[in-house]
């Protein structure tokens, strides 16, 4: 555990369980030993390799927090396992009541005369426990391996080989593929054939209503102008009725049956 005047820091270096295209993250505990506020901040010399959740904070006197580094996965491990990365933790003394929202670079610049410690952490690779990547090859390794070739000669080999007896049944699955393929390309063909009829029968009935629709427009022109030559008529008739006989007409029946009238008279 690292000492200083405002902060405890553990652990003193990061390790990380490194395994290829796979992330690996290392939680760091910052406490407090103070009566005041202090803030923090988390820096590191590759960036694009590592990421820190919160990079900046504000431990509240005699309280701890925490942040998390998280390595990126790698395509490819470092030169013997070792990496030169390091980090560097600050933490300075602010305003008491202060918070995250607060915090400014002006916090973390010594130009001002503002008093800072600093403490450097250095990255750590370590390889999980089941993977062989930092195991050496000693002699028990060896030893281990030799011990495993009898394992290998001791197992029995069948006198028959099972692929060879189930051969036949594997014919017969083939042949049964190809029967039930060929049905069901039957079935495929009869489907189509039916698909075909009523795409016909479709057509034929879209057919006969596109005729009724047309006969149907037909009989509605000619009752529409039949009604109005009905009332064309209707109205002549009205007209001449309205009209009457002439005066010189009925002048005339007047003289004719006075003199036929004159002539009966004996």
């Amino acid at each position: 555990m690292m000492e200083s005047e405002l902060l405890h820091i553990q652990p003193e270096e990061l390790k990380f369980s490194f395994e290829l295209r796979k992330q690996s993250s290392c939680l760091v505990q910052l406490s407090n030993k103070s009566d005041k506020y202090v803030a923090f901040k988390v820096k590191t010399t590759s960036p694009k390799r590592y990421c820190v959740r919160p990079n900046t904070g504000i431990i509240l006197p005699r309280s701890s927090c925490e942040f998390t580094v998280i390595m990126q996965a790698q395509r490819t491990a470092p030169p013997d396992m070792q990496l030169k990365d390091k980090f560097l933790v600050q933490s300075t003394v602010i305003p008491f009541g202060s918070t995250d929202e607060d915090i400014v670079p002006g916090f973390f610049s010594k130009e001002n005369g503002r008093h800072i410690e600093e403490f450097k952490l250095r990255v750590v690779l370590v390889s999980p426990p089941h993977s062989p990547v930092l195991q050496p090859l000693n002699g028990t390794f060896k030893q281990a391996a030799v011990n495993e070739t009898p394992i290998v000669k001791e197992s029995p080999i069948p006198k028959e080989s099972p692929i060879v007896k189930e051969a036949p049944s594997f014919k017969d699955a083939l042949v049964g593929d190809e029967n039930l393929g060929t049905s069901q390309a039957k079935e495929i063909e009869d489907l189509k054939l039916k698909l075909s009829d009523l795409d016909m029968k479709l057509i034929e009935a879209y057919n006969m209503i596109t005729m009724l629709r047309e006969e149907k427009n037909l009989a509605i022109q000619a009752r529409d102008r039949l009604q109005r030559e009905i009332t064309l008529l209707r109205r002549k008739a009205v007209g001449k009725a309205q009209a009457g006989f002439p005066p010189f007409f009925v002048l005339f029946i007047m003289i004719v049956g006075i003199a036929i009238g004159c002539l009966l008279r004996p």
